[in-house]
């Protein structure tokens, strides 16, 4: 199975990215949840707006309009009889059509976006409005019959309900109860109103002809048809006023006529005074309370519908309100918990930094300067305990610890070995001493030149023996027992260095300055010189010669030992400068110890020494010596004290010629 990588440069790099990353991936998605319900709510918000404007602007002037129209039809019919009625049902529709004229004019809705057929619609309705003046001019000719008034009217009425059947086709909402069927119980209506208009046209002609007749039946058979289903569909809280009215004495009586007109059949008797007996009435009550109830449970709910009540948001909007809660409360929470997590991170790194850079180099500084380190003090052991942060603080401290412990230790065995160092050489001195002291009494009873030079080669050995024990010494950090109280000229100084080497004749002394060095520095300076210009001699070819020369500077005294051996690269000089400037020793490293000796002589005169390469090929090692150390009165005196140090110089140099 193959594991799929993240791209390198996608993964987030820091611990805080990563964190980040982590806690914002299912706030995300909860965000994205809650914004699809704020989305999904807030359109439920504006469809019920939408809706309310739609009914104020539209749906509310074409219902009243065409509710006039009706009456108007019922007293176009008997206008021959009732002109006052026709005029005052004129006024009103007049009054309804201004409404819906300026409510044409005026709405904020896109009619297109409703319904594409919609603004054709508004259009036919619009000029129904305008030609009501031409519209009644025809119904109330002289020569004009009940029917074409009839026929005319009923068209207008046709319109509005084709525009209503427009502006309910939005199903967005469920503000009103049931758009779609609440057009149809206006269209029973209509059916009832037809029925009216029909009767009271045969009445007032005395007769019922055949066409109105089946006109009349049509209607009844609609009225009843989309009535009562109508009704059984709507909502139980807008069915209660249908049912009053379906359930009263009018509609009773109304469909009572029905039933007689349809069973008498075209002519004089279905008109009938008797036959119509409270007609008139009852179905004028009926069609009043069909509109009060339509008007209740369609337009009146849409105008009463809140888009920010129950009805509109329900269970949606307390979604979108739980879901802020929760996505507010889940910023809060990772918040807290990653800034947490981050800054228990951060105080875990810097403490790990603060041991690593600081407070562990401090301790081995002090264990190899050989003080003691209280562990416990130092990094306080801590309980495993708490979280996997605090586990790894407290394995961090485990870490610290044991270097500590592995630092002590190895200081422990440093101390022993530089304790053996001191004991070994402290008992060779001794030898050395009563060797030096026997072969100088020696070479004063010989007089053999051939055995007087053996008894000077056993000095040079024992003379180096004895630098080697005094290395030991110088390693562990004790300064030797030899030493002077006056200034030793310079010259001096530099042969003593030569005369401690077994090779002495390959060093050629240049002139040196005329100058002294301070007592208490001549047994330092002398070794130093003694394991520079050996470690030139060894590595130089035999035929060679290694240059000593001295120099006078403002900083003091420049001393350079020069060899034309085979050099070394620049790593190589690198690694052995950084070994004599080097501010700790380790007695645990065999190679090259003469470096190790002379980085503990430089530090305790305060010397600078420098390997560089030479410009014959070989290497270079220049020791500067502060103008602290030197004396210009040049003393002439012989040493003082008996130090066996300059005794084979002070043997060889008046045997010698200058400048070995």
């Amino acid at each position: 199975m193959r594991i799929l990588r993240t791209p390198a440069r996608l993964r987030p790099r820091s611990v805080r990215a990563k964190i980040v990353a982590l806690l914002m991936l299912p706030i995300v998605s909860l965000m994205a949840l809650w914004g699809f319900a704020a989305v999904t709510t807030a359109s439920s918000i504006g469809d019920t707006e939408r809706a309310k404007n739609v009914n104020a602007e539209l749906l509310t002037p074409v219902g009243e309009f065409v509710t006039a129209l009706q009456t108007e039809r019922s007293a176009a019919v008997r206008y021959a009889d009732e002109p006052d009625a026709f005029a005052k049902a004129g006024a009103v529709t007049d009054e309804a059509a201004a409404a819906l004229l300026e409510g044409i004019n005026s709405s904020s809705s896109d009619a297109a976006l409703l319904d594409t057929g919609l603004p054709e619609r508004l259009a036919a309705l619009k000029a129904d409005a305008e030609g009501l003046t031409e519209l009644r001019a025809a119904a109330t000719a002289k020569d004009a019959k009940p029917s074409v008034a009839y026929t005319r009217y009923s068209a207008v009425v046709q319109h509005g309900f084709s525009a209503t059947g427009a502006l309910t086709g939005d199903e967005s909402t469920d503000a009103a109860s049931e758009a779609r069927v609440v057009l149809e119980l206006g269209r029973a209506r209509e059916a009832v109103a037809r029925e009216q208009a029909l009767l009271a046209a045969a009445k007032e002609r005395g007769t019922l002809t055949r066409e109105q007749y089946a006109q009349f039946v049509g209607a009844v058979a609609t009225q009843r048809e989309l009535l009562a289903p109508g009704v059984a569909d709507l909502k139980a809280a807008h069915r209660t006023a249908y049912r009053k009215v379906l359930d009263g004495d009018a509609y009773a009586r109304v469909q009572s006529v029905e039933d007689r007109v349809r069973g008498e059949g075209p002519g004089a008797q279905a008109v009938s005074a008797a036959a119509l007996a409270g007609w008139d009435t009852a179905v004028s009550g009926v069609i009043e309370g069909l509109t009060a109830a339509e008007t209740g449970a369609g337009t009146g709910a849409t105008a009463k519908a809140d888009p920010f009540g129950w009805g509109t948001l329900g269970a949606s909007g307390v979604a979108v309100a739980l879901g802020l809660v929760g996505v507010l409360l889940s910023l809060l929470v990772s918040v807290l918990v990653g800034r947490g997590l981050i800054l228990e991170l951060l105080d875990l790194r810097n403490s790990a930094l603060e041991v690593a850079g600081r407070r562990l180099p401090q301790a081995m500084r002090r264990l190899h300067a050989g003080q003691g380190v209280d562990i416990d003090a130092e990094a306080p052991m801590r309980r495993l305990a708490g979280d996997e942060l605090a586990q790894v603080g407290t394995a961090l401290t485990a870490v610290q610890r044991a270097a500590l412990k592995a630092a002590s230790e190895r200081a422990e065995l440093l101390s022993g070995i530089s304790g053996v160092y001191v004991s070994l050489a402290r008992r060779s001195q001794v030898l050395l001493h009563r060797q030096l002291d026997l072969l100088d009494t020696m070479e004063r009873r010989q007089h053999d030149p051939a055995e007087l030079n053996d008894l000077y080669r056993v000095d040079y050995l024992a003379t180096r023996m004895r630098r080697h024990s005094e290395s030991l010494l110088i390693l562990s950090g004790i300064a030797p027992g030899r030493g002077w109280r006056d200034p030793i000229p310079l010259a001096d100084v530099a042969r003593a260095a030569v005369a401690e080497i077994e090779s002495a004749a390959r060093v050629q002394i240049w002139a040196t300055p005329r100058v002294s060095l301070a007592g208490g520095s001549v047994a330092d300076v002398i070794h130093l010189l003694a394991e520079l210009v050996e470690n030139a001699v060894s590595f130089s070819p035999p035929s060679t010669k290694v240059q000593l020369r001295a120099a006078r500077l403002r900083e003091g005294v420049l001393v350079e030992v020069e060899d034309s051996g085979f050099g070394m690269n620049e790593e190589a000089l690198a690694e052995a400068n950084a070994k004599i400037r080097s501010d700790r020793v380790d007695l645990l490293d065999a190679k090259q110890i003469g470096l190790f000796v002379v980085n503990r002589l430089r530090e305790r005169q305060g010397l600078r020494v420098e390997l560089r390469q030479s410009p014959g090929g070989g290497v270079t090692a220049a020791v500067l010596i502060p103008e602290a150390l030197m004396r210009d009165d040049m003393p002439m005196g012989e040493q003082t004290g008996h130090d066996r140090g300059l005794a084979p110089a002070s043997a060889l140099i008046p045997r010698q010629p200058d400048g070995y």
